[in-house]
């Protein structure tokens, strides 16, 4: 039978047994009170009249209220006549009473009376006694009824008492026992319940995955160990530096490039803590710096500069945490860290060829542009000779390209400068007004070809500012030529200028369409364009401004809602007094 069965069963008995043990008990209290109640109330009450009455009958000669106190105890008695032979009885009573009151002197009357009335007193007390022994026998029956209940119930938990927790503690004693045993490793306990009951099928589940275990066990160690020394080769055998440390930035292993670079070996690597390979080897301080300055938990720390192979390598940093979630829990928990050393030696040679490449081809192109230029200018001059309307439209488109290629050319040149650091920055302090009107004049023909108004807000007593004026203007230039290419015709631009603290604000607010959300990351990236855009453009003016204020120390952002229009912040620092004297 089932454990739960048992349970059921026995607590349901248990149950039944208590409550027929109530019932009995309720029934037998019922059945004396009702016994009881049948002396005192009946029985009772006929003694205490005819005893009244015989008190009555003492006083009859010498107490005139006898006569009367006998009526009323008489009158009682006749309502409580309830005894076989009682009624006859009282009846006589009545009779032998009426002839004493018409001959109170006739002694004879007066003993019959008496008669009559111990007779009523002698059925009344004959009655008590049977009553008496009806309440005796009940009393026994119920005594051995609430016995034989009581016994049954207390057997019945007395059974339940030594067999219930025996029946559930002890498979579960041994249950927790063999648990702990394959938790530390014993894959060859076992469980013996002999019994079909619930804990049957658990030792019988519990013995199925003991065996299984113990078979995935011995089959699989030899696996993993060689998964192990695969992955191990495996890290051995890669061309980037790998260090491995725990919680306590103690090296795990370093594979060969890693031994390399440190000019250290195995054996002077693994086990010991990076603090103290550190005070005595400067690569292993100067990622040891790194990662103490990391906060995220996988990120690239840039470039590392290392003299390896002969010549200056760049290796890319990068440190990645590792996580593992314990066996039976939930959250995860740091175990150590990858150390990674990716060599980009080849891809910065590619960057530098590229950004020499394209420096020296944009400055190349700069002269024949520069020539196709006033060769252009020569043609539109009227004395050179007149042109019809065809070649004037054709002169126009070529001026057009010429004028893009020669704007292409810079920005590239420039971009090239940034990359290749050789930009020269001339801080000076300076007032914003020049600078605004150089820019306003630059973007003069555009505003009146697309009929946009522009309204300048320009900030009374501005401080000077320590920037890099022609920079500068570039930036302001370029940001007011893309809020009219991008503004309807007949829209409206915002320039507004002013103070912010320690920094002076420009800010040019359009009411084109917007930059999408997920761009607005991008914005600032060279060569991006938003997708989906018709406006020409390389997507290097955005990233050069960026370049440019930044290294003049000033900030620039952006705000933007998609189909309302674009605002772009320019935070320039302000000159120190004494530079500005």
């Amino acid at each position: 039978m089932k454990l739960k069965a048992k349970l059921t069963f026995g607590v349901g008995f248990l149950f039944f047994m208590i409550l027929l043990l109530a019932i009995v008990c309720g029934y037998y209290v019922y059945r004396l009170k009702k016994d009881t109640n049948n002396i005192l109330v009946d029985n009772y009450n006929t003694l205490h009249y005819s005893r009244n009455m015989l008190l009555a009958l003492e006083d009859l000669h010498t107490n005139g209220k006898s006569i009367a106190l006998f009526e009323h105890n008489l009158r009682l008695q006749k309502r409580n006549v309830t005894e076989p032979g009682e009624r006859a009885v009282t009846e006589r009573v009545d009779h032998h009473f009426l002839s004493l009151t018409k001959q109170l002197k006739d002694s004879t009357i007066a003993a019959d009376l008496h008669k009559d009335i111990f007779q009523l007193m002698y059925l009344n007390m004959q009655a008590i006694e049977n009553k008496n022994n009806i309440a005796n026998a009940t009393a026994e029956k119920a005594i051995l009824a609430i016995s034989i209940v009581g016994a049954i119930c207390f057997m019945i938990a007395f059974v339940l008492l030594v067999n219930l927790p025996l029946a559930i503690a002890g498979p579960i004693v041994q249950l927790t026992d063999s648990i702990k045993q394959i938790a530390a490793g014993n894959y060859k306990r076992r469980l013996h319940f002999k019994r079909k009951d619930e804990f049957g099928e658990v030792a019988q589940s519990f013995n199925t995955m003991a065996q299984k275990l113990e078979e995935y066990t011995e089959s699989k160690l030899g696996k993993i160990l060689q998964h192990k020394k695969r992955i191990e080769a495996l890290i051995d055998n890669m061309h980037d530096a790998v260090i491995g440390i725990d919680e306590e930035k103690r090296v795990l292993f370093a594979n060969e490039p890693a031994c390399l670079l440190s000019g250290l070996k195995h054996a002077e690597f693994e086990g010991q803590k990076l603090a103290k390979i550190a005070s005595s080897n400067d690569l292993i301080r100067k990622l040891l710096d790194r990662i103490n300055a990391l906060n995220q938990q996988s990120e690239h720390l840039g470039l590392v500069q290392i003299f390896a192979y002969g010549k200056d390598n760049y290796f890319e940093l990068e440190v990645i945490d590792i996580n593992v979630v314990p066996t039976g829990e939930e959250s995860s928990q740091f175990i150590g860290q990858f150390i990674l050393l990716r060599n980009v030696t080849s891809f910065k040679e590619r960057d530098v060829a590229k950004t020499n490449f394209i420096g020296t081809v944009s400055h190349e192109l700069k002269t024949p542009i520069a020539s196709i230029r006033m060769g252009i200018q020569l043609l539109e001059n009227k004395r050179i000779g007149e042109l019809n309307e065809e070649q004037k439209d054709l002169l126009e488109g070529i001026a057009d390209d010429t004028e893009r290629l020669l704007k292409i050319t810079g920005e590239l040149l420039d971009i090239a400068q940034v990359e290749s650091g050789t930009i020269q920055m001339k801080l000076n302090p300076a007032t914003i007004g020049p600078i605004i009107d150089y820019a306003l004049l630059a973007n003069r023909s555009m505003l009146d070809q697309k009929k946009i108004q522009l309204q300048v807000e320009l900030e009374e007593e501005l401080p000077m500012v320590f920037i890099d004026n022609e920079k500068t203007a570039w930036v302001l230039t370029n940001l007011l030529s893309n809020a009219i290419r991008y503004s309807d015709e007949g829209g409206a631009i915002c320039l507004a200028v002013k103070r912010m603290g320690a920094r002076v604000l420009l800010r040019v607010e359009d009411q084109g369409q917007g930059i999408p959300v997920q761009y607005l990351a991008k914005i600032f990236d060279r060569y991006f364009r938003v997708p989906g855009g018709t406006k020409e453009g390389t997507g290097l003016g955005l990233s050069i401004s960026k370049e440019f204020i930044e290294s003049m120390g000033g900030e620039i952002d952006v705000q933007s809602v998609f189909g309302t229009g674009s605002t772009f912040f320019v935070y320039l620092p302000i000159a120190p007094l004494k530079q500005s004297t």
